[in-house]
């Protein structure tokens, strides 16, 4: 009897053990997936609230093991930039009209847990009697502001991405100098999504980039200045 008790308890010790190593404590959140508004269009869909602004209807995928979202949205034409709590999937926020905008989520779980971002889409909220809208601003991939570059042959490559709700963008303008990205460097003409050139630098010096994006109706958006040195 006495032997078949200690057994009980030595059985019953091992599976609380193996319960235990099975507990990991809470996981993390997965990336949810952006609904609404469309990437890369304009928005019509927005509430007006005033002349000047209109409430838009954020949407996205429910995400396993989240808690709350934060919606990151941000005005790419003045580059300020917000954050918003949602306890759902959904968050309607109120926006200026006329302006282009990138959007992104972060799924928030349990204390201890890793949150998990979604991609980044973008959108123009739709303005009154506004019939073309002008390209997105360009975003700038490489060199990436504040970087060190080693030029090559005394090149470096300058790459950027641009795409516009109305298909069209038509050309770039290229500014690089050592100041403050004011000098216009060449224009070139729009030809896919990801545009690459190599330009002429030297060694040991800071250098001041911007791309103009331009529309065949004469639309235009600017990349804003990036900055970097070379080695």
């Amino acid at each position: 009897m006495r032997k078949n008790l200690i057994y009980i308890i030595l059985s019953l010790s091992v599976l609380v053990q193996i319960n235990c190593s099975n507990d990991s404590g809470p996981k993390d959140p997965l990336a949810p997936n952006l609904i609404s508004p469309n990437n890369n269009e304009a928005c019509f869909d927005g509430t007006i609230v005033n002349d000047t602004q209109s409430s838009v209807d954020f949407q996205w995928s429910v995400s396993e093991n989240a808690v709350s979202y934060e919606v990151l949205v941000n005005n790419l034409a003045n580059q300020t930039s917000q954050v918003y709590g949602s306890g759902t999937n959904q968050l309607n926020i109120t926006l200026t009209n006329a302006e282009p905008y990138s959007w992104s989520v972060n799924a928030l779980g349990e204390d201890g847990t890793t949150p998990a971002s979604s991609q980044t889409w973008k959108f123009y909220l739709a303005g009154k009697n506004i019939i073309n809208y002008a390209p997105f601003p360009p975003e700038l991939l490489s060199p990436r502001s504040g970087g060190n570059l080693t030029p090559v042959n005394g090149i470096v490559l300058l790459s950027w991405n641009c795409t516009d709700v109305d298909d069209d963008l038509e050309s770039f303008e290229v500014y690089l100098d050592n100041s403050n990205g004011t000098t216009l460097l060449k224009t070139i003409p729009y030809e896919t999504l990801t545009t690459e050139i190599e330009v002429d630098v030297e060694n040991k010096k800071d250098y001041y980039w911007k791309i103009i994006a331009i529309d065949s109706n004469g639309n235009s958006s600017s990349s804003g200045v990036y900055g970097f040195r070379t080695n």
